[in-house]
């Protein structure tokens, strides 16, 4: 039985990549680490409680001897690296807190599964360590061309700057270790079970209270928008058929100005749940420190490498997505009570 150590996996794309495996495979174990943080919630998982594939571990990556037990008591075959913080705001407001999850984290994992793995002069031929990264590694485009595995990192943010240090950590022990690793760098996901820091859940669930929302500057930064199911199914293609040492972007080819994506999601909140939000909820903001102005993907490696194309229309996710929101609005309810509160007042009330 192939045996996956999923770290953060009750978060957003952790959870639907463990719901993705587990509906599409039988003979397979979940190991999930979670520290549960903020965005870390067993409600997103709660549908496969008592799945004998499936095990929640609580705690830390960071933690070395909790890894250690993990590693020696689940044997796991590959580890499928989600576990970081995640959002540009909150590194703003606490960079700290990004270096130690998202680069000694990622280390600390490194050097477990390095010793592990180890197998004579080299490491056991079905072991893999994915590291799940970003676009926001790579910095910012002009207003055209893509973002390749070969462009130059020039992360921006501390949240950018952490991710492109674990990422050169997991490259490192690839070439000094010959661990057998891939990295993947995905556009913006949307989808079911995002924690409402991020522009799609916010902007749902302040519309349908009928708060501000608020636009970082003119609005008119363009992102490039993957639906999570896609990226969960090129996470699998990757773990199963990526050439060890490689780095595969994964792109939507779905760019839309953030200005445009609020009008959208106004107008469906408007047709299909409350005929009264409009857009003169918009409030525009000052704009986020070091806010890049341009992301998008060039999936062109991945395809042509392991035949991954997105399948969803944005059309189609953002409807989806939507609809998900609207329908578990008990889930939304209950995330963006407390903490949450102080820490949207302290992001935009100032601003």
């Amino acid at each position: 039985m192939k045996t996956y150590l999923v770290t953060g996996g009750a978060g957003f794309i952790g959870s639907n990549f463990i719901l993705y495996m587990l509906n599409k495979y039988n003979g397979i174990k979940i190991v999930n680490l979670d520290k549960l943080t903020y965005a870390g919630n067993p409600e997103n998982l709660k549908s496969i409680d008592g799945d004998e594939r499936y095990c929640f571990v609580h705690g830390d990556v960071a933690d070395h001897a909790l890894t250690g037990r993990i590693f020696r008591e689940h044997k796991p075959d590959v580890v499928v690296n989600f576990a970081a913080e995640s959002h540009v705001d909150r590194s703003i407001l606490d960079p700290g807190v990004f270096a130690e999850t998202n680069v000694l984290g990622t280390v600390n994992l490194l050097n477990i599964a390095r010793d592990f793995w180890r197998s004579g002069g080299g490491f056991r031929p079905d072991a893999k360590f994915l590291q799940i990264s970003t676009d926001e590694v790579y910095g910012a485009l002009g207003p055209a061309g893509f973002f390749t595995e070969d462009t130059t990192l020039a992360p921006h943010s501390p949240y950018s700057a952490s991710k492109a240090s674990a990422d050169l950590f997991v490259k490192a022990y690839a070439d000094t270790f010959g661990l057998p690793m891939n990295i993947t760098r995905c556009s913006n996901n949307y989808g079911p079970f995002q924690f409402p820091e991020k522009v799609i859940p916010v902007m749902i669930s302040n519309a349908l209270a009928h708060k501000e929302l608020p636009v970082y500057g003119d609005g008119m930064q363009v992102r490039d928008w993957l639906y999570v199911d896609d990226h969960c199914k090129a996470i699998d293609m990757v773990i199963d058929g990526g050439k060890p040492g490689e780095v595969y972007n994964i792109g939507g080819h779905n760019e839309r100005r953030n200005i445009e994506l609020v009008k959208k999601i106004i107008a469906y909140i408007r047709e299909n749940a409350d005929g009264s939000v409009d857009e003169s909820l918009i409030r525009h903001v000052e704009d986020r420190k070091g806010h890049d102005r341009r992301y998008a993907i060039d999936p062109s490696k991945i395809k042509r490498d392991l035949g991954w194309e997105p399948e969803t229309a944005f059309e189609d996710g953002i409807a989806k997505t939507i609809d998900w929101y609207l329908n578990n609005k008990k889930w939304l309810a209950d995330v963006t009570n407390g903490a949450y509160q102080d820490y949207y007042k302290k992001n935009y009330e100032h601003r």
